[in-house]
């Protein structure tokens, strides 16, 4: 609350001052980019590309700023080129579309006023403060732009259950919870009308298409891929969308581990497209400029267990320094279990917990939370450790974590390179109690942006992947008349 306050005073002093900086801010944006640098994607394919419109100026406001010159050679200019000026009115519906992505400058500006916008937006209590962002003024007016602004439209085609549903209760949760949400929620994103969308969702469950079409230890990923590429040839066939920007204005989402497999089904998607994935390996393709690394969430049974919805408060007594338990998958954990597997009763690590011992009581009564990799990158240990209070331990090589565009993990996080796992409890021990505490306050920050809820709340799980969504969107704009 201090902090408020500070901020409000040092807002109130300088608000004359940022009168006249704030014009400047709007024409030199480009030189203030903290929240932006990761997401200027270069399509390598031929054909339309995306770009952002730089200008925020209206044509209307082009056309009083010429006729106001005063110069009678600028007035017989203006009446030499009328034809051209009423042309440049009639705009298309989609630069009526890229005029509002715009924003984006706004966007950039609040980066220089931060200090100011935070005296306004004191009367929400959304507002993300704190070093666990990267800069949390222009990500509260992103955030705030993309509730007024950005618009889904959801492809209607495809059947059940591979398209339109996806799993609600298991490992890929969310790629079952974010399809139903557009489905049937996201009133206020989605659109029955495609003209008025800024992008295009295709609702199929990469998961589904695991258990439905592929055969059981068969290894042939091939039935998946087939099915992408018929998906996108339907709707390129029966709209203009998708042929328009060669793919750049639409996404898909999966968690299953074969998501980017199966987006190579069609070369624009795999390429061009953004591409929601759970598995979001650099060495696998993975682009964080242009495609969103959502959690990987586990819900058995659909819902959070009760121990985690309500973690202990933060001075509750942890008495296990650090715990891990799960299979031997991956290169990763057999290297940790080596060296770690009942070896310091410090280190809880196990392979399988004892019948009569909790995995979540455990990582509530823990200060640290090994989170190492499986056979893919992502684990939902990583999020069970936010949950339970508990500072997770990043043990992972080549991840994109979750939503760093916006978040600082090591604000909340401990990342520790694979090959210094032999040292673990020494890299550990050496953290300072108080950069510990802070690392926990931390977790408890950022809480919100990986929960889970029903119907979604604002800056929650569903929200934040639709906000890393609309950050790619509009940092591409529509250069459809180029060859």
């Amino acid at each position: 609350m201090e902090s408020y306050y500070r901020y409000s005073v040092s807002a109130f002093i300088l608000l004359c001052l940022c009168v006249f900086t704030i014009p400047v801010v709007f024409l030199n944006y480009d030189h203030f980019n903290p929240f932006m640098n990761l997401s200027n994607p270069t399509l390598e394919s031929p054909g339309p590309k995306f770009e952002l419109q730089r200008l925020i100026v209206s044509t209307s406001d082009q056309i009083r700023a010429v006729s106001t010159s005063g110069s009678t050679d600028d007035h017989q200019h203006l009446n030499r080129n009328t034809t051209l000026i009423r042309e440049t009115k009639k705009l298309s519906k989609e630069q009526v579309l890229e005029q509002g992505l715009a924003s984006r400058a706004s966007i950039r500006s609040a980066a220089i006023a931060r200090i100011v916008r935070t005296a306004f937006f004191m009367n929400d209590n959304d507002v993300p403060v704190g070093d666990v962002y990267r800069n949390p003024s222009t990500f509260y007016q992103s955030y705030v732009e993309m509730e007024r602004r950005f618009k889904v439209y959801v492809y209607s085609e495809g059947e059940l259950p591979i398209v339109h549903d996806g799993p609600c209760k298991n490992l890929y949760t969310i790629e079952g919870r974010f399809i139903h949400e557009m489905e049937h929620g996201a009133k206020r994103f989605r659109t029955n009308d495609p003209q008025r969308a800024h992008v295009y969702f295709m609702p199929f469950s990469v998961a589904w298409m695991v258990k439905y079409i592929y055969t059981p230890l068969s290894f042939d990923i091939t039935p998946l891929k087939h099915f992408v590429s018929d998906y996108v040839k339907v709707i390129s066939i029966k709209y203009p969308f998708w042929n328009r920007t060669h793919g750049a204005d639409h996404f898909m989402l999966a968690c299953h581990d074969w998501g980017p497999h199966a987006s190579q089904g069609n070369s624009l998607l795999y390429n061009n497209s953004i591409r929601v994935l759970c598995n979001a390996n650099i060495s696998e393709g993975f682009n964080p400029q242009k495609d969103v690394s959502p959690p990987e969430i586990s819900l058995i049974g659909g819902y959070l267990s009760h121990k985690l919805i309500h973690p202990p408060p933060p001075n509750t007594s942890r008495p296990y320094f650090a715990f891990f338990a799960g299979g031997l998958h991956g290169p990763i954990r057999p290297y940790l279990l080596q060296h770690w597997k009942g070896r310091d009763n410090d280190m809880q690590v196990y392979e399988y917990l004892p019948k009569n011992k909790d995995y979540y009581s455990y990582m509530l009564e823990s200060k640290f939370c090994l989170c190492p990799s499986g056979y893919e990158v992502a684990s939902p240990r990583i999020v069970e450790a936010i949950y339970s209070g508990c500072v997770p331990v990043i043990l992972s090589d080549n991840y994109v974590l979750p939503f760093s565009d916006v978040l600082q993990w090591e604000a909340f996080s401990v990342q520790v390179e694979t090959t210094k796992i032999p040292r673990l409890k020494e890299i550990l021990s050496a953290i300072p109690e108080e950069k510990y505490w802070k690392l926990q306050e931390g977790v408890i920050v950022v809480r919100r942006h990986f929960m889970l809820n029903r119907p979604p709340k604002r800056f929650d799980v569903f929200h934040m992947i639709l906000h890393s969504i609309w950050v790619r969107r509009i940092n591409a704009r529509p250069n459809s008349n180029r060859s």
